[in-house]
């Protein structure tokens, strides 16, 4: 499986940005889907994730209520709709995938990893 993020940028606080994550190589439309962030020198810290029909939907306490996570209609794809944007979302914001997640904030439990996709929020 490969997952292709996308969409960060730079964006001022009170913005919004929506990211992207593709995957290919086999279809994950049954997987766990979720996204991290690592800030500079610490470990990758979840922000949301989704179910493979997308019954079961989880945020982080920085993130609930701005942030939204769904899943495009072939299932392949998943999206971040970030709004209300602060300068602590500055990250690198990673997509993850596993077939079977049973603690859904823990890095360690997600098999296939994108690249990252680096957003800036200026104050």
């Amino acid at each position: 499986v490969q997952l292709q993020a996308s969409g960060g940028g730079l964006v001022q606080a009170a913005g919004s940005l929506r990211l992207s994550c593709a995957a290919s190589g086999r279809t994950v439309s049954n997987y766990f889907m979720g996204w991290f962030r690592q800030p500079p020198g610490k470990e990758r810290e979840f922000v949301a994730g989704i179910s493979w029909k997308g019954g079961n939907i989880y945020y982080s306490d920085p993130v609930k209520g701005r942030f939204t996570i769904s899943r495009g209609s072939a299932a392949n794809t998943v999206y971040l709709q970030m709004n209300s944007l602060k300068p602590e979302d500055t990250d690198v914001y990673y997509c993850a995938a596993d077939d079977i997640v049973n603690v859904v904030d823990k890095a360690d439990e997600y098999a296939y990893w994108g690249q990252g996709t680096q957003v800036t929020v200026s104050s």
